[in-house]
């Protein structure tokens, strides 16, 4: 009878430990698993994260855009005594996927002539003593004076083709470039350096 008990003490004592090592086994796995899954949407959170803070800088970059290049804009015509009223009418921005200039390129595409053909009826439309700065922008690919003088070339393109197709007076348009100085994308890649090859025209009465 003794002999029995000690077998099948033998038993269980193995059977209890068999199982301790089997369970350790499964909740090691999935610790793991449950590791590994925290880890991806630590990551995914970081890359959304990161994803926000570049379309923060982005937006806060066109405010800045907006906000610097009409500002300048309306003090140097108010200064020249070119406006009536000194305050702007609007400011429209020639940056979408149909009006961007190519790179190191300043000629005008068929949709950026459309684009202008509505900007300029919008103009004509509005009472007289309008007054235009047409400000031309580029990448940050090449040099600085490089890049100062496409973005002229960029705003005197745009100024040419306002006065020769609708008869707008050269007299009240006047071009700046702005180079590579204010862009509003990031130049690291290249959906942003697309957008940063615009010209904007700020409207002034």
């Amino acid at each position: 009878m003794k002999r029995l008990s000690g077998s099948l003490l033998s038993l269980v004592l193995i059977a209890s430990f068999g199982g301790g090592c089997a369970t350790t086994t499964t909740v090691d796995r999935k610790i793991a698993e449950s590791q590994a899954q925290t880890d991806a949407k630590i990551e995914s959170m970081g890359g959304q994260v990161e994803d926000l803070q570049e379309r923060q800088t982005a937006t806060e970059a066109r405010v800045e855009e907006i906000g610097r290049g009409a500002e300048e804009a309306l003090k140097r015509a108010t200064e020249a005594g070119l406006l009536a009223k000194g305050k702007i009418a609007f400011q429209q921005s020639f940056s979408e996927d149909n009006v961007r200039f190519r790179v190191d390129s300043y000629e005008l595409t068929k949709d950026a002539m459309t684009a202008l053909d509505g900007f300029a009826n919008r103009v004509k439309a509005m009472d007289g003593g309008i007054f235009m700065e047409i400000q031309g922008h580029t990448d940050d690919t090449g040099s600085a004076e490089h890049n100062d003088r496409l973005g002229q070339q960029r705003a005197e393109a745009v100024r040419r083709y306002l006065s020769r197709q609708h008869q707008l007076p050269l007299g009240r348009m006047s071009t700046i470039s702005y180079g590579d100085t204010l862009p509003i994308e990031s130049n690291r890649n290249r959906a942003g350096r697309e957008r940063n090859r615009r010209v904007v025209v700020v409207v002034l009465e």
